[in-house]
């Protein structure tokens, strides 16, 4: 039977993953648990926490394992994970998806940069940075980017059995998506591959004058001394401040004003009004509503205005690092006067 690396005081080795509707994360740590205990022979719990069930929703998935003769008695969210797996490089921007990354904690990032790049912003205590493109490898084989983290993931742990989680994939998908099954173990393998990793030493965080810390949320402990009175809002909703841009999967819609009728079909199927207009004269000086373009803070790359699109005006590509910011025309204006 296989050993783990490390245990809390409760006996526990965790890991949490952090992610979003739609990549399939849910699935993912009930996968990932059922092979550790099936395959390794592991006691195991594995459990998630989400809002609404839709696409760019924040999901976390918990997963314990123990040795067989440590009871399970302990079903609260992981808080300070042995191994923190980040489904979307987006989420870095908020410290509670980094909350209680410990020194010698192992953090795998979707994410085309390098360990190395990602540590500036991670600013991760003393441990392993590991970087995986799930999204690409999940594009290019017509996948799910939760296969190809799982894959980085069972590289990073090697007491897990990566053939054990094979077979998990196979009975998982036999019944509905048999027809899924080749390319979900050819983009768990493609993780397993991939995965690239860099360890952050003590005398690195020295020299870059740094000590080494945990990464804690501001977010305060609310209890009965310290929550607010029942019925206050205190942290009042706005659309302006809500960013969808860690919802796409990978691509992203590009507007092409020279092919453009301004017909409003694009923004008649749009879910969340991405499409920005403005009311012009026509070649007879009537007023006429054209579109200028896209707010990207607010596209999620679902792609239903390129399948609405009547001349070809709007094509699905690729995200590119800074087109969205680059290309963004923004909705609202600032008190100042410039584009919020």
């Amino acid at each position: 039977m296989q050993k783990l690396p490390q245990v809390n005081k409760l006996g526990f080795f965790e890991i949490r993953l952090e992610s979003i509707g739609g990549l399939g994360a849910n699935l993912a740590g009930k996968m990932l648990a059922e092979a550790g205990v099936t395959g390794a022979g592991f006691g195991g719990v594995s459990f998630s926490s989400y809002g609404s069930e839709k696409k760019g929703s924040p999901v976390k998935a918990h997963i314990r394992f123990c040795d067989p003769h440590v009871p399970i008695r302990h079903t609260s969210p992981v808080e300070f994970p042995h191994v923190l797996g980040i489904f979307q490089e987006g989420l870095i921007r908020s410290k509670t998806v980094l909350s209680g990354a410990l020194a010698g904690s192992t953090v795998l990032v979707n994410s085309k940069r390098t360990p190395q790049q990602l540590q500036e912003q991670l600013k991760l205590a003393e441990g392993t940075i590991a970087v995986i493109d799930a999204t690409g490898i999940a594009l290019e084989e017509k996948n799910r980017v939760n296969m190809a983290m799982l894959g980085a993931l069972f590289r990073l742990c090697p007491f897990l059995d990566p053939e054990q989680m094979k077979e998990v994939i196979r009975k998982s998908l036999s019944g509905k998506y048999p027809q899924a099954i080749s390319a979900a173990l050819n983009t768990f393998e493609r993780g397993y591959a991939e995965v690239g990793s860099d360890v952050i030493t003590a005398s690195d965080l020295a020299a870059a004058g740094r000590e080494a810390e945990a990464i804690h949320s501001d977010a305060a402990v609310l209890g009965y001394e310290t929550q607010p009175i029942g019925g206050v809002i205190t942290n009042p909703g706005n659309s302006i401040f809500k960013d969808l841009s860690i919802s796409r999967g990978g691509k992203l819609p590009h507007y092409h004003a020279d092919s453009c009728i301004h017909c409003a079909q694009c923004d008649n199927v749009c879910p969340d009004l991405c499409f920005v207009w403005e009311e012009l004269p026509d070649k007879k000086g009537r007023p006429q509503m054209f579109l200028k373009g896209i707010d990207y803070q607010y596209c999620k790359g679902c792609l239903k205005c390129v399948h609405a699109c009547p001349t070809d005006a709007l094509t699905g590509e690729l995200e590119e690092e800074n087109y969205a910011s680059e290309n963004r025309v923004p909705h609202v204006f600032d008190l100042a006067g410039d584009y919020a």
